[in-house]
């Protein structure tokens, strides 16, 4: 008989070979054969049964991993000069994996007994479980600086782009990284000023031409002063974090909670799980829970933590970089829900009925583990029935029950009326060198749509214990449209030959109404884009002034505090009422929620503005070579100078100078969106649909101009062609006439 393994061994084995870890390498491994399988099987099922394996399908693993961001300790090179390093946070129960670093030509010189930072990922070799890149030193905090670097006889220096960095900063000959005189570098600080009063600095990343698309982000991230390094104390703090036990905490870490994100995302800050309720009394209801990342416990009020994340007020995302509101440590890290990884959260137990509406719901604070973290596509898949490995163990138990409660918060919703706009969204797909590879529009997918019901339920449930036990917090308000953009829209619906009631109080019921009319017409786009252009901005404010486009009374930003600092404050704010601990809301800090509400609101408008220059530079620079191409596009907006066509294609936009119509005078109708030549009749409006042929597209600016061709699939009337920007442009009679008679056909048609 085959001696059958120790379950130490067994766990050794599969600690140290992750991916031979079925039965059947087990076996292979200690020479079981036959009917000795049996025991082995038992063994297996005892250790299963024990916690210190798991099952995926027909493999086992620990349990416990390391984390995607890990704090490790470099050890000395070996005989072959590979540098591996020691995980610090490894509290598996067999062999500590092996992490090899890779390392980059930018990265600074790393010695052995250094701890760091560092983003790690699972690899299949023999010598090594990780392979670790480097995010950066502990204890090291290098300023760093964007410019424009102007090479010298023995190095060079940088002349920032930041209006605020007035100083230039010497970089020497083996610190500049091989960049050429005028690219765009990224560099750090590194030593004390020179004799010419310079800083040393060592250049990091080497960027190209200024107006190249990889400088683009950096760029906007400059010219808008959004913060993207963190201050020396900061990073400490950060770095001082440990994982929090259980503690205080209701134990979650048995409930197979998920998170589900876009395929790229690199933290989880929400997970969900739902099953059917058993009481009898809510016959075909629901429990749905809702757990997030505790973000509170680490950023603590007053600290410098909380002082940076205050000032930036929230994450910025663009194509190829995000701009956290935390450090890597907490946002990569301990506030993300890794999966197998124990998290501290703040989670909420909703119970629904049948119809989806919310019968109650009760706060926790706890500690949760990740069964999965899936992505939407895989999700989706597997609910229509193309399961992978990793959904299809989850399918029956956990996404099933999932999309069920969904389909009742669905009815709910239909009940609700929340406004219901159809504008596709954009998403830019980079290549490795930073240039746009593609432009593509992103699906909408019932897993999209069951995030976000389950987030907003969880928003109002917050909302709600807060107002009930009178809490100060930040509501997310937004309020209903302003008469005067009301009747434009109005007007503009008219004009297509749809109605908006009037004489009652508006309700979002009756702009879907209006929507619904448009749908499927070539008038839908230009409904959908007036009815968002008549929505009011939302806010955070102290005031609870009701959320109109959701069609809710008490909303609040709870679900996102590793990106949101309102979140944060929400946070707090359910620890003081519940009384979990002294991390909760401070009386100074309710003292100012006006002005933080304030400052958080500007803080989102210019991450938005960032993030739209920068959208529209990627956009112009991938259609910079395509110059004299045609495209198809619709008028979405109409000024006095000109008009704009967001195209089909790429959903850019783009403008139409008005001096290029020709040599006729244009008038600008503000109240109809118009504008109409004197000579031709040429009208142009919102929505219509037009050819247009690129003319120019400038990447630094952002800009593309456009040369209308044809409208609503028609040639345009033979008149007077432009022949240059001195040309007569206006017959002043002819047109004042012109004018007065469109003021009074379009007053008869009101």
């Amino acid at each position: 008989m085959t001696r059958i393994p120790s379950k130490q061994e067994i766990l050794d084995w599969i600690s140290a070979n992750p991916t031979l870890s079925s039965k059947r390498d087990i076996s292979k491994a200690f020479g079981i054969k036959g009917a000795d399988r049996i025991d082995l099987k038992r063994v297996l099922k005892e250790l299963e049964s024990e916690g210190h394996l798991e099952k995926r399908k027909k493999t086992y693993r620990d349990p416990d991993r390391l984390p995607p961001v890990s704090i490790l300790q470099v050890k000395a090179p070996n005989a072959d000069g590979d540098l591996f390093a020691r995980p610090l946070e490894w509290h598996g129960d067999g062999i500590e994996p092996v992490v090899l670093m890779i390392l980059r030509a930018s990265d600074p010189a790393l010695g052995e007994g250094d701890r760091i930072l560092a983003r790690l990922s699972v690899v299949q070799e023999e010598d090594h479980n990780y392979e670790a890149r480097l995010i950066r030193k502990i204890g090291t905090n290098p300023k760093r600086i964007l410019g424009v670097f102007r090479k010298g006889a023995e190095g060079g220096r940088i002349v920032p782009i930041d209006k605020a960095g007035s100083s230039e900063w010497m970089v020497s000959a083996d610190a500049s990284h091989g960049a050429k005189d005028g690219e765009l570098v990224e560099a750090e600080q590194a030593g004390p000023k020179s004799r010419m009063g310079l800083a040393r600095a060592r250049i990091v990343e080497r960027l190209g031409d200024p107006s190249a698309p990889k400088a683009v982000s950096l760029i906007a991230i400059h010219q808008h002063g959004i913060p993207d390094s963190f201050p020396d104390a900061v990073i400490a703090e950060a770095d001082g974090c440990k994982p929090v036990g259980l503690s205080g905490r209701d134990d979650l870490r048995d409930m197979p909670l998920i998170t589900i994100d876009p395929s790229d995302a690199r933290d989880h800050d929400d997970a969900c799980y739902a099953h059917a309720d058993d009481d009898p009394k809510n016959p075909g209801g629901h429990i749905v829970w809702v757990a997030i990342a505790d973000v509170a416990t680490y950023v603590r009020p007053g600290t410098a933590l909380d002082r940076e994340a205050r000032n930036r007020g929230n994450s910025s995302y663009f194509p190829d970089r995000v701009v956290p509101m935390l450090p890597d440590r907490l946002s990569g890290d301990l506030c993300s829900l890794h999966e197998g990884v124990p998290r501290a959260c703040i989670a909420v137990r909703m119970q629904l009925d049948a119809e989806g509406q919310k019968l109650n719901h009760r706060f926790v604070r706890g500690l949760m583990r990740s069964a999965a973290s899936l992505h939407y596509d895989e999700v989706q898949a597997a609910i229509d029935g193309e399961p992978n490995d990793r959904t299809g163990p989850l399918l029956e138990t956990v996404l099933k029950p999932l999309y069920a409660a969904y389909e009742a918060l669905v009815r709910a919703r239909d009940d609700r009326q929340p406004l219901d706009l159809d504008l596709p969204e954009r998403k830019i797909i980079l290549d490795d060198d930073g240039t746009v590879a593609s432009v593509n529009f992103r699906d909408r997918l019932d897993a999209h749509r069951l995030i976000e019901e389950f987030m907003v339920l969880a928003n109002v449930s917050a909302a709600e214990t807060l107002i009930k036990k009178r809490s100060p917090l930040l509501f997310r308000v937004h309020e209903e449209p302003s008469p005067e953009k009301l009747d434009a829209l109005r007007e503009t619906a008219q004009t297509a030959g749809y109605s908006l009631a009037k004489g009652q109080v508006l309700q979002t019921r009756h702009l879907n109404a209006l929507l619904n009319q448009a749908a499927g017409s070539d008038d839908a786009e230009l409904i959908n884009m007036s009815t968002l252009r008549s929505m009011t901005q939302a806010y955070y404010s102290p005031e609870n002034f009701g959320h109109f486009g959701l069609a809710l009374a008490n909303y609040a930003h709870f679900t996102s505090p590793i990106r949101r600092y309102a979140d944060l404050i929400v946070h707090r704010a359910l620890i003081t009422a519940h009384g979990w601990g002294k991390d909760g809301l401070q009386p100074d800090e309710i003292e100012r929620l006006e002005q933080t509400g304030i400052h958080i609101s500007e803080t989102e408008r210019r991450s938005m503005m960032a993030e739209r220059d920068t959208t529209d530079r990627y956009l112009a620079a991938y259609l910079s070579e395509r110059k004299g191409t045609e495209f198809t596009g619709r008028i979405s907006g109409i000024a006095k100078f000109g008009a704009f066509v967001k195209l089909d294609e790429t959903g850019a936009d783009g403008l139409i100078p008005v001096r290029t119509l020709g040599r006729e005078y244009f008038n600008f109708d503000r109240e109809a969106g118009t504008l109409m030549g004197s000579e031709t009749g040429l009208t142009i409006g919102i929505g219509q649909r037009v050819t247009v042929r690129l003319v120019e597209a400038a990447p630094m600016t952002g800009g593309l101009e456009l040369e209308l061709l044809t409208i609503n699939d028609e040639a345009l009337p033979k008149g007077p062609r432009p022949s240059g920007r001195g040309s007569p442009r206006r017959k002043p009679a002819k047109s004042k006439r012109k004018a007065d008679k469109i003021k009074r056909k379009v007053t008869r048609r009101r």
